[in-house]
């Protein structure tokens, strides 16, 4: 039986760093329910457990994580789900819809805590990348690419227009080849993106993040001629 938890009102507007990772990691990989009997829902599934766990810990969370076995290659998934009708209306509040693939929408997080909110969403639906380019001409180059992917295309405008609020440019948006759209940053504009993401005053080590993402930019940083 889950475990309903009472929650205060207004749950997800008491900003702080963490609480605005949440949203931005919930936009891309959490989803909204309720059932027959009229039970609120929100739901976090992803095969990171010990990310879930730190997610888990941050809201105060007494349910349990369930363990299932996705479609894709048969990867383990795990799923945190809260039943609380306040924090479903919380999150309707902030934009966020049942069925929100293609209708989300960027909530008006205060500006002093957007980079968490997009560093929540770059660890769910983002990348980044680097490698070599040129490989066949006579001096190779070391490339860094980071990518955010998202089914809706004005959600993605939308974070590519309030980066620019903070001097991150160049931002590229096209469409994929399946039902999808990718806003792309190349080498400058990433760096530029790492900073604003990881290397800020009020980010400190109770703070959240995908470490292995972060690694790949400083791996970046220590090669760059």
């Amino acid at each position: 039986m889950p475990i309903y938890k009472k929650v205060n009102k207004d749950f997800f507007k008491i900003w702080t760093p963490n609480m605005a990772y949440i949203p931005g990691f919930f936009a891309a990989d959490g989803y909204m329910t309720k059932n027959k009997k009229g039970a609120h829902f929100w739901n976090i599934q992803i095969t990171d457990k010990e990310l879930l766990e730190q997610i888990k810990t941050i809201i105060g969370s007494e349910h349990k994580i369930s363990v299932r076995v996705g479609t894709e290659r048969e990867k383990i998934l795990y799923r945190l789900q809260i039943g609380s009708k306040e924090m479903f209306s919380d999150l309707l509040s902030l934009g966020f819809r049942q069925g929100k693939t293609k209708s989300l929408v960027v909530p008006e997080v205060p500006a002093k805590y957007f980079r968490d909110f997009v560093r929540g969403y770059f660890d769910g639906d983002g990348c980044v990348w680097m490698g070599y380019v040129h490989r066949n001409r006579p001096k190779k180059s070391l490339a860094l690419m980071t990518v955010f992917t998202s089914c809706s295309s004005d959600f993605l405008a939308e974070i590519c227009r309030r980066l620019r609020l903070f001097s991150i440019f160049k931002g590229t948006l096209r469409k994929g080849k399946g039902n999808f759209y990718r806003l792309n940053y190349s080498i400058i504009s990433s760096l530029k993106l790492y900073d604003f993401m990881y290397n800020h005053p009020i980010l400190d080590s109770s703070d959240i993040f995908l470490d292995r993402k972060k690694v790949t930019f400083e791996k970046f940083i220590k090669m760059r001629p």
